[in-house]
């Protein structure tokens, strides 16, 4: 029995190892080009901004197909109720005869005397009712017309820089898009760096204050400390557990927020390459204002926008200006009357041109074209507040960056300053010199400074990218 319990302990030991062999060697090693590309491949926003550059695409090989003829067909079939009869009787004519002259007259012994006594014709030719009536019951028509504009008053040209303008709009709204997936990525990055780090210092401050309870539980024990001293520590002991219980949690719901942004399962565990942020920030290139409008997509969608409209505004002026068309046509039908009544299919071709002037409408081109230079106002408006909007977080960016630099050169002093601060704390409480609180304090301000150097730290990281995104050069 104590053997099958033996063998039972064995194989759950050999499970559990197996399982934490597969956990870890399924957890990936990500690093922030990684994380980028992973949420730039599944990132929902960018592939609906990717579908709607080839609409914009689609749309300006469209627009260029109205410079070209159109070809159009059409087939009718018409089922009337009555005939057409072009005599409601029989008809009689008088017969003659036709003259050297080309004139018809009667010769003497085809006329005879009438009731009236006055002379009238002695013969008749009948022409049946039947002979002058169309059968146009069963109708059927077909058409077949080509049409090539050759001036629309400029709309069409019009049209197709829209759709241009358009395809750069799409491309440039994609850019955007794609810039602020990148900080959201980045965002998520970093957070859970700067969390990996407190939690290798949560970790290591409770594991100092464990040490530092068993030190002086055994003093109190011994009589060099009080019983105020023991329960001092204990409680920055459950303080800093708890510390570490809230970093735990924090690194998780981190974790679970990047597997989103990068398209992974939420329960994936990534591991970040990028554990230890110990280097500087590579500084950023000062950019003059001029280059920042010329790279931001902001400031290339509203520019864009506001040269469509101005488009637009040519397109209203079109409606003053006459239209000229090219036209040929060939119409076919039954019954048809090109060569007598015949009910097979006949036709001719006819070529002409067309001309169309708009004479009054009562001013609906001059409103149209009043509405859409308001429009092209209203954009340039907006393009105007956005490149003093972007000066503005430009100014305000490379303030955080020189500001976090000053801060990060204070926190590594400060640092410096709480190890030597613990160290002489720590060799006094052994010499019995500093009480225990005084050594408390210390470890509190080593915490302290530890956890700002950190956040300073992740902050200069992502003051990097917010100077980035704002000289617009934030790409992957």
């Amino acid at each position: 029995m104590k053997r099958i319990t033996k063998c039972k302990s064995g194989l759950s030991l050999v499970t559990v190892l197996l399982c934490f062999i597969l956990q870890s060697n399924a957890q990936e090693v990500l690093s922030l080009e990684d994380c980028r590309r992973l949420a730039i491949e599944n990132n929902k926003k960018l592939k609906i901004a990717d579908e709607e550059v080839k609409a914009s695409q689609a749309q300006k090989a469209e627009a260029f197909t109205k410079y070209l003829p159109g070809i159009d067909a059409m087939g009718v079939y018409l089922r009337n109720q009555k005939e057409i009869n072009l005599l409601a009787d029989d008809a009689h004519l008088p017969v003659g005869s036709m003259g050297s002259d080309g004139k018809f007259t009667f010769r003497p012994d085809q006329l005879t005397i009438g009731l009236d006594g006055q002379y009238v014709p002695k013969d008749y030719a009948l022409l049946p009712k039947e002979a002058m009536s169309v059968d146009e019951r069963n109708m059927g028509i077909v058409q077949v017309g080509l049409t090539q504009p050759i001036y629309m008053g400029g709309k069409i040209r019009a049209y197709n820089q829209i759709a241009g303008l358009a395809e750069q709009l799409a491309k440039s709204k994609r850019s955007q898009e794609l810039q602020s997936v990148i900080l959201s990525t980045d965002e998520a990055y970093w957070q859970i760096i700067s969390l990996v780090n407190r939690k290798k210092l949560a970790d290591k401050y409770v594991e100092t204050l464990r040490k530092f309870v068993h030190d002086v539980e055994l003093m109190h024990t011994t009589g060099v400390a009080t019983k105020a001293d023991v329960l001092s520590v204990r409680v920055k002991l459950n303080e800093g557990e708890m510390v570490q219980t809230k970093v735990d949690n924090g690194l998780c719901l981190s974790r679970m927020l990047l597997n989103q942004i990068c398209g992974l399962p939420t329960d994936t565990i990534v591991m970040l390459k990028e554990e230890v942020v110990d280097t500087d920030v590579e500084e950023v290139p000062t950019e003059s204002l001029e280059q920042v409008y010329s790279r931001r997509p902001e400031v290339a969608s509203l520019q864009l926008a506001a040269d469509i409209y101005k488009k637009k505004e040519k397109i209203a002026l079109s409606e003053y200006l006459p239209t000229i068309a090219l036209t040929a046509n060939y119409l076919s039908s039954t019954p048809s009357f090109f060569d007598g009544v015949s009910t097979k299919f006949d036709g001719m071709w006819s070529v002409g041109v067309g001309i169309k002037a708009p004479i009054f409408h009562w001013g609906a081109s001059r409103k149209s074209l009043r509405g859409a230079k308001a429009q092209t106002n209203a954009m340039n408006y907006k393009l105007q507040e956005a490149k003093e909007q972007i000066e503005l977080q430009v100014n305000q960016s490379e303030f955080k960056m020189k500001e976090v630099t000053k801060k990060l050169a204070m926190a590594r002093k400060n640092l410096e300053r709480a190890e030597e601060n613990l160290k002489f704390a720590n060799l006094g409480f052994k010499e019995g010199t500093i009480p225990v609180l005084n050594v408390l304090e210390a470890q509190t301000a080593w915490l302290t400074a530890n956890s700002e150097l950190i956040d300073t730290r992740i902050e200069a990281r992502l003051c990097k990218v917010y100077l980035e995104k704002a000289y617009g050069i934030l790409e992957f």
